[in-house]
């Protein structure tokens, strides 16, 4: 297979995986829906460089480890299985009085942007996706860092234009979805979403 195969293949992969409906589905609607365009780009954006960070280590041989050391695994698996609970819960538990403050004031790009990258990165299962599919798509001539890089790439591309089309969508419904007792359902929904991931994460293999 050559390189353009190999981009071409791979990318028709992970627009499978980036259509399914998961955690970074559920927290760029919630957050574009609750706090607006600002927000939901600084998680968007936090959860792409996770991708890509998760792909440099790859193709440096990194995440490997992941694969080869148990205990490596298990604790970044429990690591960001409290973090996923942590956040759902603060979202289920918040009164809604709290919402009288506005979630853009609240959370704001750079918050949004740190929730999205420690939600990826704390997700070995990505890295562990990552070792697994990368060196089937890598030609043996072509540089394994380089090509490693470039597929991840890929990835992000795709990620970025599936959150475009999110936030668009979450925009057209927003003046419904933030009333306060929309607002409060929706967050409590979505904190449901991330505890049943954080969930899934600590206890399945």
């Amino acid at each position: 297979m050559d390189i353009a195969g190999s981009v071409l293949s791979f990318a028709a992969v992970v627009a499978l995986l980036t259509l399914t409906p998961g955690l970074d589905t559920a927290l760029i609607l919630r957050t574009s829906l609750l706090a607006g365009r600002g927000p939901a780009w600084g998680v968007t954006l936090g959860i792409q460089l996770g991708t890509l960070i998760w792909g440099v280590l790859t193709a440096a041989g990194l995440s490997a480890l992941l694969t080869a050391s148990e205990t490596a695994y298990q604790v970044l698996r429990w690591a960001g299985a409290a973090y996923l609970v942590w956040m759902g819960l603060r979202m289920i538990l918040t009164r809604a009085d709290a919402h009288a403050l506005p979630e853009q004031q609240a959370v704001g790009f750079g918050k949004g942007f740190g929730r999205g990258l420690m939600t990826n990165l704390l997700n070995p299962k990505v890295g562990v996706f990552y070792v697994a599919m990368l060196p089937q798509f890598i030609p043996e001539e072509a540089p394994h860092a380089v090509m490693g890089l470039l597929l991840a790439g890929v990835h992000v591309v795709e990620g970025l234009l599936w959150s475009v089309a999110l936030i668009w969508f979450a925009s057209l419904m927003s003046g419904f979805l933030r009333s306060p007792g929309v607002r409060q359902f929706l967050d409590r929904l979505t904190g449901v979403v991330i505890v049943g991931f954080g969930v899934r994460l600590a206890f399945t293999d």
